[in-house]
């Protein structure tokens, strides 16, 4: 089973503090962007891997989603996801990413935020993604840029000419991670950025568009913290569709 950080009670407590945890989508900094990436939800039936709060199902049934299934390894996190979401046609459950059975040819749309990242067998997570869709179905999902998650503790520092640069080490050896993050010893997974590329078509799932986020001056103007992100991509942003017969693979 994946590491549940998310039910550890300090852990909780200090993500919850966030902004994007205590406001929502609009407080998350590459949803526009990412936003821009789904197609019409009218009708259609979502898969939402890694559901977190319910923000994006919420949102989703707002947009005309007929009905969303919501996935998350924490009971602290679905607590909160049927609380958003009471009364709207949204199911909330239980399960790891790792090996949980989606379904087959059941959604129109699968959507995952900063999740896949803490998957370690990708290639079956995406053969079971591919599985889940209806044809001409789609798969959208951010996940954090490699660049910034091949350093288990990423960091910046101040070059010779005194410009902010990010520190990455160890960028070509995937694999696990163990990061201090709100508390020590959180697992997450490196790969490249062609290893998810390959996966995803691996499985008969199109690129349709790949977005490295970055901040924009308007969004530096409205948050300066952001700043640092102008040195090092944070996110990466994948929209794809089904294009072929599901492969026959596992």
């Amino acid at each position: 089973m994946a590491q549940n950080i998310y039910d550890d009670a300090k852990f909780f407590e200090g993500y919850s503090q966030f902004p994007r945890s205590r406001d929502g989508l609009a407080a998350a900094a590459e949803w526009p962007s990412l936003r821009s990436m789904l197609p019409d939800l009218t009708g259609k039936r979502v898969l939402d891997l890694g559901c977190g709060f319910g923000y994006f199902a919420q949102w989703a049934v707002e947009n005309g989603a007929a009905e969303v299934v919501g996935l998350d390894l924490s009971e602290n996190m679905l607590a909160v996801a049927r609380q958003n979401c009471a009364g709207m046609p949204v199911r909330f459950e239980r399960a790891d990413l790792e090996t949980a059975d989606f379904g087959s040819g059941e959604y129109d749309l699968v959507f995952s935020s900063l999740a896949v990242h803490y998957v370690a067998d990708f290639d079956s997570f995406c053969a079971r993604v591919r599985r889940a869709l209806r044809p001409g179905g789609h798969f959208v999902f951010s996940m954090e840029h490699p660049v910034f998650a091949a350093r288990a503790n990423p960091e910046f520092m101040t070059d010779a000419e005194g410009y902010m640069v990010g520190a990455v080490n160890d960028y070509l050896r995937e694999g696990k991670r163990l990061t201090n993050w709100i508390a020590d010893g959180v697992v997450k997974y490196h790969r490249l950025i062609s290893t998810t590329i390959n996966a995803l078509q691996d499985v008969g799932l199109q690129l349709d568009h790949v977005d490295e986020w970055s901040a924009t001056d308007a969004d530096i103007a409205d948050h300066p913290e952001w700043e640092k992100e102008r040195y090092q991509p944070m996110f990466l942003l994948f929209a794809t569709s089904v294009t072929s017969s599901l492969p026959n693979r596992t």
